[in-house]
């Protein structure tokens, strides 16, 4: 696993095992087994983390999203990186 100080839409990420995933009024929530963390990944948090089921890169998962919500490029890709970024210091995905 790569370790990174900063997500870029070139980087390829995936899910990290270990979690257990559930749907809650539209939102993703999952459990960390091994530490017994809660996560609330929200609605599109949930379909990030969906879409890095298997290994896929930043770049792809802001071009998906530009398809599916109304949000400019720019705002896209900060938050996802963002996002990516907080999942990482927490050890839920893995940078491959």
């Amino acid at each position: 696993m790569l370790k990174t100080d900063q997500l870029s839409l070139t980087h390829i990420v995936t899910q990290e095992e270990g979690m257990i995933v559930s749907d809650m009024d539209g939102e993703k929530v999952m459990l960390h087994i091994e530490r017994g963390s809660y996560f609330n990944l929200g609605e599109v948090g949930g379909v990030i983390w969906d879409m890095i089921k298997t290994p896929t890169g930043v770049k792809d998962v802001v071009l998906s999203l530009l398809e599916q919500f109304e949000v400019d490029e720019k705002t896209c890709e900060e938050q996802v990186i963002d996002f990516l970024n907080q999942l990482e210091k927490q050890n839920l995905i893995k940078v491959v």
